[in-house]
């Protein structure tokens, strides 16, 4: 083993490494601030080491370690600054491809959670890495953050070590279809309104920014609530898996903001229907998005999912699509109903587990890669 020499991201360059997930575009530090965004190296020497920051006011940061595909470790981060071993004591000779994934979610309601990279140590050297066939970008709720998919069964607590994007289903598809992904998730949030009804909750209105849904001082001066470049990275296809919560919607009380005394509800009828209006908005909603969507990845396939928490919107959501299409003329969208989770393949917190997002995944998997394959 030699001696270990370290390296800013910028000093080891774009081409040796590769980031993954929405950024600023600073580098020395990197903010990490979705779902399964990190970075990926190609390094030929025998130990490995990364220099991280992270901090929080309530929900801790966790990251997972693959090398060479495959999950090697998974922590907790303490506070402040620490050097993490990502491999130590392999074969020199070898070169290995790593990835840093972090396993958590961007956090909304923790001003103060943040994960910075400053640099990584090594006694080898960097090799370029590996250009996937495609990029694909996922958004979603708790189910796209990859909540529920570790963790025992009777868990119900709701904190970050029950989150892992290692094995949602983004990540499967991902490697299945040689893809580098982007995840833009956020647990409670929907299209129209969060499971709560709360309007400010619905991820179409923050995807402009690099992480719009992050606040606090800190947040704002990595960049978090910049307007994304989406010129730097233009995705093949756009999954989008989102109506859960807002099913969840019209099944609770209204929302109601304390300061202005706002209120805003989406309504069943007494037989259980929905209330023709409320769910006319809902479908707008999506077709907005769509539209949005679009306008930002004018050459992207957009696949609309439903379904892995039951589907009790899936007529609205497929009308939505279908109208978005006939309006606009645009041919590239399409609707694609997910397997239900079940007894056997449910997770913590009554959430997907890890078999759920495997069935999922195989669905999208199939379907993706026939579409791509025949572009």
């Amino acid at each position: 083993m030699g001696e270990l020499a370290s390296y800013r991201l910028s000093e080891i360059g774009e081409t040796n490494c590769r980031i993954w997930g929405r950024y600023s575009g600073k580098l020395d530090p990197l903010a990490l601030f979705w779902t399964g965004s990190g970075i990926e190296l190609n390094v030929q020497a025998s130990e490995l080491w990364v220099e991280v920051e992270t901090d929080y006011d309530c929900h801790e940061q966790w990251m997972s370690v693959l090398v060479n595909g495959a999950h090697v470790s998974r922590q907790m981060l303490p506070k402040g600054r620490s050097e993490i071993c990502l491999f130590r004591n392999m074969n020199p000779q070898e070169t290995k491809a790593v990835r840093l994934m972090k396993d958590v979610q961007a956090m909304s309601d923790d001003d103060g959670a943040c994960f910075l990279i400053h640099s990584v140590r090594t006694d080898g050297s960097f090799h370029p890495v590996k250009e996937r066939r495609y990029k694909l970008e996922f958004i979603g709720d708790s189910i796209t953050s990859g909540e529920g998919t570790i963790g025992a069964q009777k868990e119900w607590d709701w904190i970050s070590m029950f989150f892992s994007s290692v094995h949602d289903y983004a990540a499967l598809v991902s490697d299945a279809c040689d893809a580098e992904c982007h995840i833009i998730s956020q647990s409670g949030w929907g299209t129209l309104t969060g499971w709560d009804n709360d309007p400010r909750h619905a991820l179409p209105l923050r995807y402009e920014k690099v992480c719009g849904v992050l606040k606090g001082a800190r947040n704002e001066a990595l960049g978090a609530g910049a307007d994304y470049d989406f010129s730097f990275w233009q995705p093949d296809a756009v999954v989008i898996n989102l109506g859960t919560n807002d099913m969840s919607a019209f099944e609770q009380p209204a929302w109601r903001d304390e300061k202005t005394g706002q209120t805003f509800k989406q309504h069943k009828n007494e037989d259980g229907s929905f209330v023709k209006a409320d769910a006319e908005r809902f479908e707008q909603a999506v077709i907005d998005f769509l539209g949005k969507l679009r306008t930002y990845n004018p050459k992207a396939h957009l696949v609309w999912t439903y379904g892995m928490l039951g589907s009790p919107l899936l007529k609205l959501i497929e009308h939505a699509v279908w109208t978005y299409s006939v309006r606009t003329g645009d041919q590239n969208a399409a609707f694609i109903l997910l397997p239900d989770t079940t007894s056997e393949t449910v997770g913590s917190r009554e959430h997907p587990g890890k078999k759920s997002h495997e069935a999922a995944a195989q669905v999208l998997t199939n379907y993706l890669k026939a579409y791509l394959a025949a572009k």
